[in-house]
């Protein structure tokens, strides 16, 4: 009979902080999010159960996570997540950690794992080992989103109102800044709308979205500005491959100006050209059971197409399912 290694899960500590960092700068399906000090932001809100996974000595995989009583969610205060690893991990190993972490978790009462996927377009190289164990453990679906994304290298053609829409924001002598000053926008565009539309505050405070993008260089701010007044902006989490859509807004007393267009236009056109990805984010609310039509046909004008991502419930007693798999 083969050898099956014998992977050990160990919990993170504060001590495994430079490990943890250096292990996701070189996996192949990780970003910024998953850097430490990204995650730490919101300790505070968050039981830390993040898991680092090792081959003897050799750290092979990690899972950020957090705890809610007997429940462990691969981390609530990022937009994705699941398991992160190396680049050289074979599907067989990628079967061994994956029963090595459930078989952790049902050894310290968690009784179930959730998982939000990270979207392909994220993955430096192909990484849907996931997909499969969740399905061989019997993982339920209980969440889908539609991301609107738009293939940079094969781009189509941007829609007659969006068109036309960019040209009004030329005419209106409207003007793009890219600003480290991430007030501006915060204060007195995007806070009001929340506050408005949806009685609800950014999930990263002006103070935090600051200070994340001195750590991080690729957390980016763009601002559209009619006579020196901010009328619209957008916040831009860069990765490797992708530009992604973290905020946008405008003010509500201006949108005849053709600004957003305006904006996103330069964006995807000037700015992250090169990049092979332009990320909308999702527009669905009510866990994906609901989709803002309108919203989601401004970002298909622009060419934009679905990409899904998956939310996942396992229970961690069935890594006993992995028994018997490898033959």
């Amino acid at each position: 009979m083969k050898q099956l290694k014998n992977y050990t899960v160990k919990k993170y500590q504060t001590d495994n902080f430079e490990v943890w960092n250096n292990f996701i700068a070189v996996a192949k399906n990780a970003t910024f999010l998953f850097n430490r000090n990204f995650m730490d932001y919101h300790s505070d809100r968050f039981n830390d159960f993040s898991l680092l996974v090792y081959d003897n000595e050799i750290l092979k995989a990690v899972l950020p996570a957090n705890k809610v009583e007997n429940q462990v969610f691969s981390h609530q205060g990022l937009t994705y997540g699941g398991l992160v690893l190396n680049e050289k991990l074979r599907l067989e190993d990628v079967i061994l950690i994956f029963k090595a972490i459930l078989l952790f978790l049902d050894n310290n009462e968690i009784i179930k794992l959730q998982i939000k996927q990270i979207p392909s377009i994220y993955n430096t190289f192909f990484s849907d080992e996931l997909e499969y164990l969740l399905f061989l453990t019997k993982a339920s679906v209980f969440r889908k989103d539609t991301l609107s994304v738009i293939n940079l290298k094969l781009k189509i053609d941007y829609s007659q109102t969006r068109k036309s829409e960019i040209k009004k924001g030329k005419r209106n002598g409207l003007t793009i800044k890219e600003e480290v000053n991430f007030e501006i926008f915060w204060n007195k565009i995007l806070i009001p709308n929340l506050k408005n539309k949806h009685n609800a505050t950014p999930v990263h405070a002006a103070d935090e979205i600051k200070k994340l993008a001195i750590l991080f260089s690729n957390i980016r701010q763009f601002n559209v500005y009619l006579n020196e007044e901010i009328v619209a902006g957008t916040t831009i989490f860069e990765t490797e491959k992708v530009a992604h859509v973290q905020y946008i807004s405008i003010d509500k007393t201006k949108t005849d100006l053709g600004s957003l267009d305006f904006l996103f236009d330069h964006l995807i056109t000037n700015i992250f050209q090169e990049k092979a990805y332009f990320d909308f984010g999702t527009s669905n609310e009510n866990n994906g059971k609901k989709l803002n039509s309108g919203l989601v046909f401004w970002k298909e004008s622009f060419g934009a197409r679905t990409v899904v991502q998956n939310f996942y419930e396992v229970d961690t007693e069935n890594y006993k399912f992995l028994d018997g798999v490898l033959i």
